[in-house]
């Protein structure tokens, strides 16, 4: 039998270990009733949550509404634009040297001109030729004055240069105006002029030989009406028509079919051809580099007579 020496502390073991359960319980019920009351969370999870928040701004967040698009410019054509609107009169060009003979763009007001556009001022060089009758490349015939010229091969553009009226200007300020007659082939170069005699003596004197001037065309004022030849050996079955005094550089001759009008081909003698004889007699159109259009009645097929057509283009 075990002595009551060693029972007294296996009781104070047992009474140490109910006051630990008992202690644990009381724990445990604790924690349960503070996680199932109102906030279901401890005060210090509270107070740490707290402090995250107050360091936020105390402003609202602000909204960005979008930005409209800008309205389209009401601006007019004066006011200054990204891209103002061209004109369909343009200015022509100022009347001063170029520095090129090459042709500059066309203005506009002249939308069937080729090399030689109006408003334009060429570069070249003057030389002189004797021109006789003033008859040549164009084939209008002798010419009732000598103030006529030869334009260079390149500007004289298979005979459209035939027939206008260049205003001729010297480095010295004299100037004389001539009708383009003949052709000055190659050499003769872009811009260059070849002038009677009579012509380039209103320039300078003959001995100068060649001259620096600068050129540009003219719609001069006339009285006189346009005239149209049938050449040597037309017929009603093959016939070449030439237009002459006109005011402004021929761009088109047109003769009338039954299906309309029908332009013909433009020669390097200045003749328009109908090769088949289409039109032959019939009526005719004629259109300047303008694009100004004058009709002419029939008229008997009868080679080489000048024959009055009474109209004439509008001077520009």
């Amino acid at each position: 039998m075990a002595s009551a020496s060693h029972r007294r502390p296996l009781r104070k073991r047992r009474t140490a270990l109910v006051w630990a359960v008992a202690v644990a319980a009381v724990g445990l019920l604790v924690s349960l009733v503070i996680a199932l009351r109102p906030g279901g969370e401890p005060d210090t999870v509270r107070t740490a949550a707290g402090a995250a928040t107050s360091t936020r701004p105390s402003a609202p967040p602000t909204t960005h509404k979008p930005t409209p698009a800008p309205k389209p410019s009401t601006a007019s054509p004066s006011s200054p634009a990204p891209k103002p609107t061209p004109s369909t009169t343009p200015a022509r060009p100022s009347p001063t040297a170029t520095g090129s003979s090459a042709p500059r763009p066309a203005s506009g007001t002249a939308p069937l001109a080729g090399r030689i556009k109006p408003g334009t001022t060429y570069d070249g060089v003057a030389t002189h030729y004797d021109a006789e009758d003033g008859d040549g490349a164009c084939l209008y015939g002798p010419s009732p004055g000598l103030m006529v010229a030869a334009m260079n091969h390149t500007d004289y553009e298979t005979s459209q240069a035939c027939g206008a009226h260049i205003l001729v200007r010297a480095a010295n300020g004299a100037s004389v105006t001539v009708r383009i007659t003949n052709e000055c082939p190659l050499p003769c170069a872009p811009g260059q002029l070849d002038l009677s005699k009579e012509a380039f003596a209103k320039l300078a004197g003959l001995s100068a030989g060649r001259i620096p001037v600068t050129w540009s065309l003219l719609s001069p004022g006339t009285s006189d009406t346009i005239s149209v030849r049938y050449k040597t050996g037309s017929s009603r079955h093959w016939c070449g028509i030439q237009a002459l005094g006109h005011r402004n550089p021929l761009a088109r001759l047109e003769v009338r079919t039954g299906s309309g009008w029908s332009r013909l081909t433009r020669t390097e003698y200045n003749y328009f051809l109908s090769p088949d004889g289409t039109g032959c007699g019939g009526p005719l159109r004629l259109t300047d580099i303008y694009g100004e259009q004058l009709t002419v009645d029939g008229m008997a097929v009868r080679p080489d007579a000048i024959q009055p057509a009474r109209v004439q283009f509008t001077r520009r």
